[in-house]
């Protein structure tokens, strides 16, 4: 009787210890493992370079259940987390305490997905891609504008935006201005594959001569299936040594985007990009040129055509002409649209 009395007491414990070591598990996982988020979404929280400890905590209490701050808060002082504060984009998610504070502590950030449009100038590329990452405008425009970074990588202040190639492509918030320029380098050159090296140089332009005039063709039409066409009319110029005579450049060196008429007092405006004043490509892109213009560029179509002007349908597209007289009937019937709808 005893022995069975004592064997029962000993059974009695041995559940009562199961059952804490199941209650403690329980909570262990709850602290540990359940969603750190408070509403159950991702979200994601920015560390910059001069938060501290506090801030870090701050910022977390608005994002985090209270548990999962709180196991936060202990993980941070026994691992020193205060000593050791990464910047970056950390994700805020259904993920437990534990494993978002080792993705703090080891600096392990999500990605940011950016895209590099087709931007007219420098400062509307640094606007984007400032709002995306952690460096400012400022800091960007710096380096672009800096002679010493664009030789660095093979450019000029006036043709370094050829350099970026219209695409989606992820960072780090944190990433640095110099690390963002080397990987949009390095885009670049998987851009330009042996096949589109090749035609270029066979067509006689340089990769930045490509990316010039395909900036001017991008100008002139949203029309992709024309764009090879308004190519091959250009390229038929330069090889006559004519002036390019390409009205986006003449906005491009005013600074008027908008115009719709090119006004005859603005062609003999003194800048490197006016086509009409000096002959040749201009310095460098007047902006980032899309894929299908670069390509368009690439594979131009040959004909004779040496004028064009805008349709007087409005439709985007053009009437194309080999001489110059042909051009003029054409240019007339547009002013005439132009004048026909109060268009200045």
């Amino acid at each position: 009787m005893v022995k069975a009395k004592r064997k029962k007491n000993n059974s009695k414990r041995l559940e009562i210890a199961a059952a804490i070591i199941a209650i403690g598990a329980l909570v262990a996982y709850f602290f540990l493992f359940s969603s750190m988020s408070s509403n159950g979404k991702t979200e994601y929280l920015f560390i910059d370079h001069d938060d501290n400890i506090d801030s870090v905590y701050n910022k977390l209490e608005k994002v985090s259940t209270k548990h999962g701050l709180w196991t936060f808060k202990v993980l941070a002082n026994l691992f020193s987390y205060k000593d050791n504060i990464r910047s970056g984009r950390y994700t805020i998610s259904s993920s437990g305490a534990l494993l978002t504070f080792r993705n703090f502590k080891n600096g392990k950030q999500a990605s940011v997905s950016l895209t590099i449009r087709s931007v007219r100038t420098l400062g509307d590329l640094a606007t984007d891609v400032s709002k995306k990452l952690m460096f400012t405008k400022r800091e960007l425009m710096d380096s672009l504008t800096s002679e010493t970074v664009c030789k660095r990588y093979g450019y000029s202040r006036q043709n370094i935006i050829a350099m970026f190639i219209p695409n989606t492509y992820d960072f780090y918030w944190a990433t640095s201005v110099s690390t963002f320029l080397k990987k949009m380098d390095n885009e670049n050159k998987k851009f330009w594959t042996f096949e589109r090296t090749q035609k270029a140089e066979k067509n006689g332009f340089s990769k930045v001569e490509v990316m010039t005039l395909a900036s001017i063709v991008d100008e002139e039409t949203d029309d992709e299936g024309e764009m090879p066409k308004i190519a091959g009319m250009y390229i038929n110029r330069l090889n006559k040594k004519m002036p390019l005579q390409a009205d986006p450049t003449v906005k491009f060196a005013i600074g008027n985007f908008q115009a719709h008429r090119i006004y005859h007092k603005w062609l003999s405006y003194d800048s490197p990009y006016n086509t009409y004043k000096y002959k040749g490509l201009p310095p460098g892109p007047i902006r980032i040129p899309s894929i299908a213009a670069i390509d368009a560029v690439l594979n131009y179509v040959h004909h004779n055509y040496l004028y064009m002007c805008a349709k007087e349908d409005f439709s985007g597209t053009h009437n194309f002409a080999e001489t110059y007289e042909e051009h003029s009937v054409n240019a007339t019937k547009y002013a005439k649209a132009l004048t026909e709808r109060g268009i200045k």
